[in-house]
């Protein structure tokens, strides 16, 4: 009887120790495991947090940054930004922020009242198309004209549709990221310079494939190709002004039918952002057929999700023009 006692005792001593030794290291797991998550926390804190006006600068800048950085495009996927204006939840962000990146040139008009309310003072702010030569933009209705002189937006914003405008716009936001980061200055700066590369390639596919075209008009839903049109010696004849928005008066359209039908111009390009309507109607009434031309103002979810990117969208945008102009 008090053999089987002291083997029952023995057993039960065995157990505990070992459920003990059980628990000690299921502990220990834990532990590991929350180390590690917190250190994934502090590796993720320790990205620049970059907030981006518009999915051109989303763009650049992610391509700059790499892994570095944490971007955030401000405007939504498939809106339009010439009039959209940040929410309070933007602000927050801006003032979490560490670089903000931005156009210019007036396409952002909410961005000297924003930047003046922010309590955020180190936030490094990059103007994207600083030190570049803008274009005066066109207004075709004296309303609209009157309105933009007023909000000082004169100039054409759209420089990023020449690639050699791009680059120097993606040299800023390097220069930006750099000044906020200078431990991977170098790593920005490779990263820059891969993208240069392939903004001169771009340039160069460009003069080549449109260099012949039979046709040099491009009659586009608003005027967003000065750029490109410019530097490819193409020449643009915008439906509407520089806001997408506007609409054209009975005069306006009177006269771009005139001029298509003058030229013989076969295709009428209009973006998918902004409703067709006004393309189609002259395409129908000169018989011509519509085409999309982007102008990267944002891409939409389905895009993104395939994919897309400043040189893919570009690069099927020549395809297009050379398409559209060789008829």
């Amino acid at each position: 009887m008090k053999k089987s006692v002291h083997i029952l005792l023995t057993a039960l001593i065995v157990s505990c120790v070992c459920a003990a030794c059980g628990t000690q290291k299921t502990a220990a797991v834990e532990k590991g495991k929350n180390a590690v998550e917190e250190k994934q926390s502090v590796s993720d804190s320790s990205k620049l947090k970059v907030m981006a006006s518009f999915y051109p600068m989303y763009d650049f800048a992610q391509k700059v940054g790499g892994d570095k950085v944490e971007v955030t495009n401000m405007v939504p996927a498939g809106t339009e930004p010439h009039d959209w204006e940040p929410a309070a939840a933007d602000i927050k962000d801006l003032e979490e922020a560490d670089v903000f990146v931005y156009n210019g040139a007036g396409l952002e008009h909410w961005v000297e009242d924003v930047l003046d309310s922010l309590d955020n003072k180190d936030l490094t702010v990059a103007e994207a198309s600083k030190d570049l030569e803008l274009m005066e933009g066109h207004h075709h209705e004296e309303e609209e004209e009157a309105e933009h002189e007023e909000e000082g937006t004169g100039y054409d914003p759209h420089v990023w549709l020449s690639p050699i405008n791009a680059k120097v716009e993606m040299e800023n936001i390097k220069n930006a990221l750099a000044e906020a980061d200078p431990e991977n200055e170098g790593y920005y700066t490779e990263n820059y310079e891969k993208y240069a590369a392939e903004f001169d390639k771009l340039d160069t596919s460009y003069k080549e494939g449109l260099a012949d075209a039979k046709s040099k008009d491009i009659i586009a839903a608003h005027e967003a190709f000065g750029y490109l049109c410019s530097a490819y010696d193409l020449n643009q004849i915008g439906i509407e002004g520089l806001s997408p928005d506007s609409e054209p008066d009975p005069a306006r359209m009177k006269e771009i039918i005139q001029f298509a039908e003058e030229n013989e111009v076969k295709t009428i390009f209009f973006e998918e952002l902004v409703s067709p309507k006004v393309a189609e109607t002259i395409a129908d009434e000169i018989g011509a057929k519509t085409e999309v031309l982007n102008p990267l103002e944002g891409l939409s979810d389905e895009e993104l999700k395939a994919g897309e990117d400043y040189f893919s969208v570009m690069e099927t945008n020549l395809e297009t023009l050379k398409e559209a102009l060789n008829q």
